[in-house]
């Protein structure tokens, strides 16, 4: 039984009711032993959100955060971490006395849940979307050996952040366009689909080969049209409840001081998906 000053936690978001993550938390505080530890949901718009930072205390370890606060909670923060401030996305804030930290646990998400499939180093890869979570997918491809990933997005004139993004870290992205996927990732060590749940449907209609590893972000419905295609077609599938894992297991680091109990935290997560 740990003997810590309970704390607060919590995701925020607009909609945030169906988030798993306090699922997560809860059960790395209840096998941790933390003891008044709180991890909550709580419904904050982007206008809303400078208002609930300023009354953060010393009750607080740390929020959670869903787009699209990742990027309006950046100018609230006292200091960013490099990781984030590159990839232009904070999904982690730290409460430390009066100081509010922003990190980025998504890149280690990512990297973690993609080390499940593979078998080597990723010489070729492709990312479908051009958002927040494709910018964390570019800098975790990059820890991975791929500083020139495929990027395939609807408009090229959408992919501005992203660009800034890639540029920020060293790293040289090829952009295409979504209608041009279908016939070209099955070539790739490694894809990663950023897009929304369904938004993928059409690309898994198409595909007809696939050679390398898949890690679909989106979990619902599970398993996505994109992820059945892959394994029919030849390829190995990561589930994106497996990024949400790693990721939440970071923040548990970050948060508590603890390392994370990762096999609490994912028979936690598989019992929430199961229903």
């Amino acid at each position: 039984m740990s003997t810590a000053a309970a704390r607060r936690a919590a995701v925020l978001g607009h909609p945030v009711a169906h988030s798993l993550s306090p699922a997560l938390h809860r059960a790395a505080y209840a096998a941790l032993g933390l003891d008044g530890w709180r991890y909550d949901a709580v419904d904050v718009t982007e206008s809303e959100l400078a208002t609930f930072v300023r009354g953060l205390d010393a009750s607080w370890a740390g929020l959670s955060l869903t787009m699209p606060l990742k990027q309006t909670v950046i100018p609230l923060l006292d200091h960013v971490e490099p990781l984030a401030e590159v990839v232009g996305a904070v999904n982690t804030v730290l409460v430390q006395g009066r100081t509010l930290i922003g990190a980025n646990t998504d890149v280690h998400g990512l990297v973690a849940a993609l080390g499940e499939g593979l078998d080597g180093r990723v010489r070729t890869a492709a990312v479908l979307g051009a958002g927040a979570t494709a910018a964390s997918t570019v800098a975790a491809l990059a820890q991975l050996g791929c500083a020139s990933p495929v990027v395939y997005v609807r408009a090229l004139a959408r992919a501005g952040g992203l660009m800034r993004a890639a540029h920020r870290m060293g790293v040289t992205p090829v952009y295409r366009t979504l209608d041009a996927a279908a016939g070209e990732i099955g070539r790739a060590d490694a894809v990663v689909s950023t897009l929304p749940p369904f938004a993928a449907d059409a690309i898994a209609a198409q595909l007809t080969h696939a050679d390398g590893v898949l890690l679909d972000v989106a979990y619902d419905p599970r398993p996505t049209a994109l992820s059945v295609a892959w394994a029919a077609a030849g390829g190995a599938v990561v589930g994106g409840e497996r990024m949400l894992l790693h990721q939440a297991a970071e923040q548990v680091r970050l948060m508590t001081g603890h390392p994370a109990p990762l096999a609490a935290m994912a028979a936690a997560l598989e019992g929430k998906l199961a229903h």
